[in-house]
């Protein structure tokens, strides 16, 4: 529900701090000069220390994803995996929508953090957030496991009730768990980062996508795993789980609904993260199209999505916060755009060499090849930023607030665009003659 901006900000002042602080005139609170953070504070960030501090969270997300990869070539081989082949369809889908909330959520903890909230509120603060994402995990964790059981009855018309409930438990409970844990180290990321005068905004939402794939996959992996032992023998456990999972959501949603902080986000924040669900199977689709006929696209398209997610989700929460703490609006080709682009070729340089060393891909890095490959992703970066730059800005006109609602769109967005770009790649260097497959298999 959209919201006028004089009732959008209701939500986000505190009774005990609002005698004193300033308010414009539009109704946005602003908290004194003294108590912002050094970088709004002196109306100026340096430049160089954004870039370092946003390079390295991005490497340490990409390193992250490798490590995820690692693990799902050494899962795959588990008898769950094997004899539950479902669980290869709810692993993208969970890991895709569990990962839009861990986003969602450090991006709103850092436009707190921006507004001086991590001093007056941080209880509320904790506590709200933590029942918001528990609230919206189970739901999406029960919504990917229908999603996965759907896929995999439909091609061949067979339901199996136990395949069913294993999925369903070990997706709400994974859900369960990884919100928990992940909140957790996200409220402490940017509580540290606070004292240490390091941005949020520049690290939270990397870190946050480079946890949540390792943790998700391997407590999916590890559930699913103790549940299938009691497989066809008993359905009471699974069914507790599921059961005691549907209870955590009216209660985690009226805590949430009753706080000040996340109020609005539990509004607003269901409709962007099934959205995103939808546009990234689109990407599914072309992926699967691609993939079939160019093997070399697969490792890639984790590397091109994945750095183009995390740049577009560090770009909305920088805006989000430039927002709300009342700092002019700057141009599409802003200073943290042209920063964010200056990181593409270095950044997608490092992953393309590893991928090489490792001898993980299918295809050679020839000069042609990286060539093309970076043209489709500079493309990606630049039309993701565009759209973020005006997508924030719009739903800040509604009254809508940009950290629930933009980064879902803008990552599966960033999932769609890479995954077409990288195919017209391919098709591109098969036509010019750099053929696929010419490196180990």
């Amino acid at each position: 529900m959209n919201r006028s901006k004089n009732n959008n900000t209701k939500t986000m002042r505190t009774p005990e701090c609002t005698s004193d602080q300033n308010v414009n005139p539009d109704g946005y609170r602003l908290i004194t000069n003294e108590n912002k953070p050094p970088d709004i504070k002196y109306s100026k960030e340096n430049s160089w220390v954004a870039g370092v501090q946003m390079f390295v969270s991005f490497l340490l997300a990409g390193f992250g994803m490798v490590a995820a990869s690692l693990l799902l070539d050494l899962v795959q081989h588990w008898d769950v995996f094997q004899q539950v082949s479902e669980v290869y369809i709810l692993v993208p889908a969970l890991l895709g929508l569990k990962g839009n909330l861990e986003m969602t959520l450090a991006s709103r903890l850092s436009t707190n953090a921006h507004l001086g909230h991590l001093e007056t509120s941080l209880g509320a603060l904790v506590i709200g957030n933590l029942c918001l994402i528990q609230c919206q995990a189970v739901l999406v964790g029960f919504l990917a496991a229908m999603a996965a059981v759907a896929m995999g009855w439909i091609p061949y018309g067979e339901f199996d009730i136990h395949h069913a409930l294993l999925l369903c438990a070990s997706s709400v409970l994974t859900a369960s768990f990884a919100s928990f844990v992940l909140g957790l180290i996200m409220i402490g990321v940017i509580v540290i980062s606070r004292k240490l005068y390091i941005n949020p905004d520049n690290i939270a939402t990397p870190i946050a996508a480079s946890l949540g794939d390792l943790t998700t996959l391997a407590l999916l992996s590890w559930i699913a795993s103790l549940l299938y032992s009691s497989i066809g023998t008993s359905v009471i456990l699974p069914s507790i789980i599921i059961i005691v999972g549907a209870g955590l959501v009216p209660v985690c949603g009226y805590i949430a609904w009753k706080n000040q902080f996340t109020k609005q986000a539990l509004d607003e924040g269901w409709v962007p993260v099934v959205s995103a669900m939808v546009i990234s199977s689109a990407g599914g689709l072309i992926l699967d199209y691609t993939v079939s006929k160019y093997k070399g696209v697969a490792v890639f398209q984790l590397v091109i999505n994945g750095i183009g997610g995390n740049m577009v989700a560090v770009h909305a929460s920088r805006l989000s916060t430039s927002l709300h703490t009342g700092q002019k609006e700057s141009s599409v080709l802003g200073k943290t755009t042209k920063l964010l682009l200056l990181m593409v070729i270095p950044g997608q340089l490092i992953f393309l060499y590893t991928i090489g060393y490792l001898r993980a891909g299918h295809t050679s890095l020839t000069p042609v090849f990286i060539l093309i490959y970076m043209s489709a992703a500079l493309l990606q970066v630049l039309l993701l930023l565009t759209v973020s730059h005006y997508m924030v800005l719009w739903m800040w006109k509604l009254g809508m607030d940009p950290d629930n609602s933009a980064i879902p769109y803008l990552t599966a967005l960033g999932d769609l665009l890479g995954t077409a770009f990288l195919g017209a790649a391919f098709v591109v260097l098969d036509v010019i003659g750099d053929k696929d497959s010419d490196l180990g298999d």
